[in-house]
């Protein structure tokens, strides 16, 4: 073991959090398939043990605290994400999951992370790939090959991410949220705990119509994906929704048109402003409604 994983209840660790951060003088800032279609490769940046221990980041709603945490102990090897939550919440939220994408853990998905907090939850962006990033698609497979390799320390991770966020987050409800790669294991999350969530949020991951499979699921699901994707065709998409109608899963789909793998990745070939902002809106939404009824 190479640390203790501290579970300190959030409210008492978000005044800390804020105290650190008024005092620093630092600059603020701010699986079942690896067939992934290919996107432009993205600058990469690992977290820093060297960075603050809180940053205050202003987003497009409340401004919220981060810091890197160890959330998981898997294999005896404690595993750190991007913890954030609004600056001046006082009574625990909803919680989010947040996976990320074949990159991994990478600043992009801290940001997003950021993003989805000033809308008022407290958000675990996690990290599948045991801190390790990559810069390119070569990279970024043989990662993703890895995990599908071995995927029980990533179940490990989802289920003690969500125990994190009950424990230390004191989150009353808690959704997962994730995008290509990441919205494959939302999927899975809600797979494995169907019964611990109360939404999943799936942009363009590989779904499956196997209801045997399906059968277990219990947690509300919004999967969001591109009429012209390559990988996660519409016809892929039509028969996983068309599996959930039969098991009569509780579920919203939408396809849109010119719309490609990778449509809300602004780095991705295939970045579609407005699709990307609509599903956004979508998302708010459907976190907004499950999440707010679960917290209540």
């Amino acid at each position: 073991m190479t640390g203790r994983l501290d579970r300190t209840p959030l409210l008492l660790t978000a005044m800390l959090l804020v105290s650190l951060a008024a005092c620093d003088s630092g600059t603020p800032t701010g699986a079942d398939s690896v067939a992934e279609p290919d996107a432009a490769a993205r600058p990469a940046v690992a977290d820093s043990v060297d960075s603050p221990a809180a940053d205050v980041a202003s987003t497009a709603g409340r401004t919220v605290v981060s810091e890197r945490l160890p959330y998981a102990e898997v294999d005896d090897q404690l595993v750190y994400g991007h913890f954030v939550f609004p600056e001046d919440m006082v009574d625990p939220l909803p919680g989010i999951i947040v996976i990320h994408e074949r990159w991994g853990l990478d600043d992009r998905t801290r940001a997003l992370a950021d993003r989805i907090a000033g809308q008022g939850y407290v958000v675990l962006a996690i990290d599948l790939f045991e801190g390790k990033t990559a810069t390119s698609a070569a990279e970024a497979r043989a990662l993703m090959v890895r995990l599908v390799e071995n995927p029980d320390p990533a179940y490990e991770n989802l289920r003690q991410a969500h125990q994190f966020l009950v424990d230390s987050g004191l989150a009353p409800s808690i959704g997962v949220l994730g995008w290509s790669l990441g919205g494959t294991w939302a999927l899975n999350a809600a797979l494995l705990l169907p019964d611990s969530l109360q939404a999943a949020v799936i942009y363009y991951g590989q779904v499956t119509d196997n209801e045997e499979r399906l059968a277990p699921l219990n947690v509300p699901l919004l999967g969001l994906f591109g009429a012209n994707d390559r990988g996660v065709t519409p016809d892929k998409v039509a028969a996983f929704e068309s599996a959930l109608q039969n098991l009569g899963k509780e579920y919203e789909i939408e396809v849109f048109p010119d719309a490609g793998h990778a449509f809300a990745d602004p780095k991705a070939p295939t970045y579609n402003p407005a699709a990307a902002e609509a599903a956004w809106q979508h998302t708010l939404a459907f976190l907004g409604r499950y999440l707010s009824a679960g917290a209540n």
